[in-house]
């Protein structure tokens, strides 16, 4: 079962069909022993990083996702769920960044493009090795955000580039995640969602 997390944030409706098209049992959860035991979590993401978090908060995200790194469960973080997975954002405040969840040490920062948000299709070049984009370099997919993360995190990073390169998915063994959203974009967020069931 591939549980999704609701934490009143999130495309939850688009995702969940996104994810029962590969043919998986899907829930919408917020219950801690549903979210910290099934076979993988997603972590949706819309909005700002530390409205995100408040509602994480209330429904014990740190400890679901701790038990999850710590038993190596799978976790698919999307948009704002990517970028709650890493230790803090400036999107509140430069001077006083907001904690994020921690698995990555990375900050989130605001890109330095004078046009933002970044919304639209954009290519992702695909990092060496990577599972999720089998068959999908260089392809494009849908983007929506002012904060990014612009450093190399966990075992695969893949990139996108909008006036500066940013992290546009992370793979970290049984953890990944996406700047942009698959549920989003179309047949190849829908390849990209499949690839990471096949891999579950």
């Amino acid at each position: 079962m591939i549980a999704i997390l609701d934490y009143g944030s999130g495309n939850l409706r688009s995702a969940l069909k996104a994810f029962q098209n590969t043919g998986k049992n899907v829930v919408v959860t917020s219950e801690v022993e549903v979210a910290k035991s099934a076979q993988a979590l997603v972590i949706p993401g819309v909005g700002a990083f530390s409205a995100c978090m408040a509602s994480l908060n209330k429904v014990q995200a740190k400890e679901i996702i701790a038990h999850r790194v710590s038993n190596q469960l799978p976790i698919f973080g999307i948009c704002v769920g990517l970028q709650v997975l890493f230790s803090e954002s400036q999107e509140s405040s430069e001077q006083k960044p907001e904690s994020g969840l921690g698995v990555w040490p990375n900050k989130v920062v605001r890109l330095s493009n004078p046009i933002l948000p970044h919304m639209g299709w954009n290519t992702v070049q695909a990092g060496q090795g990577s599972k999720l984009f089998n068959g999908l370099n260089q392809e494009k997919f849908y983007f929506v955000h002012s904060y990014a993360v612009i450093e190399p995190a966990g075992q695969v990073s893949s990139w996108c580039d909008y006036g500066q390169k940013f992290l546009a998915a992370v793979e970290d063994g049984p953890i990944v995640a996406t700047q942009f959203h698959p549920e989003k974009s179309g047949k190849a967020g829908l390849k990209l969602i499949s690839n990471w069931v096949d891999s579950l």
